[in-house]
């Protein structure tokens, strides 16, 4: 696959999957690509807390693909500009990058916030892409205006949220005590962004829902059993208005299945990607 120039040194290496990254720029993001592993190119799309950087389920997926994980504005080192203000902006910026690089039939993974983005994506052009798995993806309205179908994460305690996104948040909460300056510093750069693209209206797209139905590849929307932030009824109901569409939910896991049972969520992103289920 064609490279941009500019090749940088990712933030770590493993002996599962070197990364590498470039930057590549797209109207007037400068955006971070991330590449892993080798084989069929898989795009992933992180959440908004970008715990994927570091989560072991990444290198896992480039075993067996080559992952290319996209890191949207104002994430991971991508630039932030004025002109992108919504995940549909960011969408199109996606779509632009698979054109670019004349990717075609690729899969795509979205985590959370990314998961909302993969939609956006695929309800505009599934041109380019094969398959999809969206997990406990954001970016839906399901009832009326005074109707909460997404925690807020911004007015509730943070204890709340915690209990609410993990099934075991004392095993699995980050220590920002002893964590790297820099990674307390990308943490609350990410929290900013996620304010500032999802905050109005909350965590959705008012028109998204409607347009699922213009979505035809092969898609499941993976959910963590437990999840306190968007319920499985709000991942069931994502899933019926995608035509075709699969829900599965993974036992003893809640906002983030891919972090808290990895094996269980690989078993059933490969299944699908590899056309078992």
């Amino acid at each position: 696959m064609p490279r941009a120039k500019k090749a940088v040194t990712t933030r770590r290496t493993t002996a599962a999957a070197k990364p590498r990254s470039e930057f590549v720029r797209i109207q007037d993001v400068k955006l971070e690509v991330e590449h892993r592993g080798k084989g069929r190119p898989l795009l992933v799309l992180p959440g908004e807390e970008g715990l994927e950087a570091d989560a072991p389920v990444i290198d896992d997926l480039a075993k067996k693909y080559e992952v290319i994980m996209l890191w949207p504005p104002g994430f991971g080192r991508s630039t932030r500009p004025d002109s992108i203000r919504t995940m549909d902006d960011i969408s199109y910026l996606y779509l632009e990058y698979l054109d670019r690089f004349d990717l075609r039939r690729v899969p795509v993974i979205g985590f959370s916030m990314g998961g909302w983005i993969a939609a956006e994506m695929a309800s505009k052009d599934c041109a380019r892409l094969s398959k999809m798995i969206l997990v406990n993806a954001f970016g839906i309205k399901l009832g009326g205006a005074y109707d909460r179908d997404i925690a807020d994460i911004w007015f509730l305690p943070p204890d709340q949220v915690n209990a609410r996104k993990y099934h075991q948040p004392e095993k699995w909460l980050p220590d920002f005590k002893t964590m790297a300056d820099r990674k307390v510093q990308l943490y609350a750069r990410h929290r900013e962004s996620t304010a500032r693209f999802c905050w109005e209206p909350y965590m959705h797209n008012p028109s998204l829902r409607l347009r699922l139905a213009r979505i035809r590849i092969p898609s499941l929307v993976l959910w963590g059993a437990g999840d306190g932030i968007v319920t499985p009824a709000y991942g069931k109901a994502y899933a019926k208005s995608i035509p075709g569409a699969k829900f599965k939910t993974i036992p003893r896991a809640g906002h983030l299945p891919h972090i808290e049972q990895k094996d269980a969520f690989l078993k059933q992103a490969f299944a699908f990607l590899s056309g078992k289920k």
